[in-house]
């Protein structure tokens, strides 16, 4: 409900232009003032890539479908891309009697992990409840909210299912979610995400990979630093290789029992609008971020 608000609300504030939409965001967003012209923090940055830094590249990236494409292209294979079943433009062509028990049903255009429908088991769904759901995520146009420019340019919703993702290992089935920060293609900072549905900790970890226990955002951090998997160099390598063509580009992957998947390519994490612990975090994210 609360976004479908945030929606209405953006919608009768669409006449404004991005910046002043920006400005107006980030003051109620974070109680400060943006500095759009000259800004300093990762999260005014953001808002500048938002308004200002328009390239086509960047639009496959934010389309579920089409950014398959661009990792195959970037990296010369499709070795890391999740297992593809059906893509469609309404939930309604969607062959469930072709599928396996479990499977991910996304929008295209979805964002912030929205518009995701997760199977655990085929025989305790009702079919026209997800048709109608799914469905009703289409063409929502989320950057009337947002302005991220590189949403703006989104093809048509279409419907992707792919092949459900869990880690054995797990507390509770989620899998761990590795972001790398990557500035002019070269990465930064890591922050690890755990036990989605039960206890989720996030953590941030610097290029050394070092942890950085005092770092936090919007979850608490952990009390003693996961190990991170023998083969993160090489998940290191394909991040900065996806991000070679942009200022900032975060690149999210999963790794489960020593296989990298790819999870998605984002330019505008929380849409900029998050509170660091420590604020100086901000600042320093910021140094690496080279608006032109």
């Amino acid at each position: 409900m609360k976004r479908r608000i945030k929606y209405f609300i953006a919608q009768l504030l669409s006449f404004l232009p991005d910046a002043a939409m920006l400005h107006l965001q980030y003051f109620i967003k974070l109680h400060r003032r943006l500095h759009l012209k000259n800004p300093v923090r990762f999260t005014e940055k953001i808002q500048w890539y938002k308004a200002y830094y328009h390239n086509p590249r960047m639009l496959p990236c934010t389309d579920k479908y089409l950014v398959r494409a661009y990792v195959t292209e970037v990296l010369g294979n499709d070795k890391y891309l999740n297992t593809l079943y059906q893509v469609c433009d309404r939930a309604d062509e969607i062959d469930f009697d072709a599928l396996p028990q479990q499977f991910v049903i996304k929008t295209t255009d979805g964002g912030n992990g929205d518009n995701v429908f997760i199977c655990t088991d085929k025989n305790h769904i009702c079919r026209e409840d997800v048709v109608r759901l799914v469905n009703s995520w289409r063409n929502k146009k989320y950057y009337t909210i947002s302005r991220e420019w590189a949403y703006r340019g989104a093809k048509q919703s279409r419907i992707i299912v792919e092949r459900y993702l869990e880690d054995p290992s797990s507390e509770d089935g989620s899998i761990e979610d590795y972001k790398f920060l990557c500035f002019d293609g070269k990465f930064r900072y890591l922050w690890v995400d755990k036990n989605r549905y039960s206890n989720h900790r996030r953590g941030f970890w610097n290029e050394s990979l070092q942890f950085l226990p005092d770092v936090k955002s919007d979850h608490p951090t952990f009390d003693v630093a996961p190990q991170l998997p023998s083969n993160i160099q090489e998940m290191i390598c394909v991040a900065e290789q996806l991000s070679a063509d942009f200022p900032f580009a975060r690149v999210d992957l999963y790794n489960i029992e020593g296989r990298i998947y790819f999870g998605e390519i984002t330019f505008y994490p929380w849409s900029g609008y998050v509170q660091y612990t420590p604020d100086s975090f901000d600042f320093e994210l910021g140094r690496w971020f080279c608006v032109r």
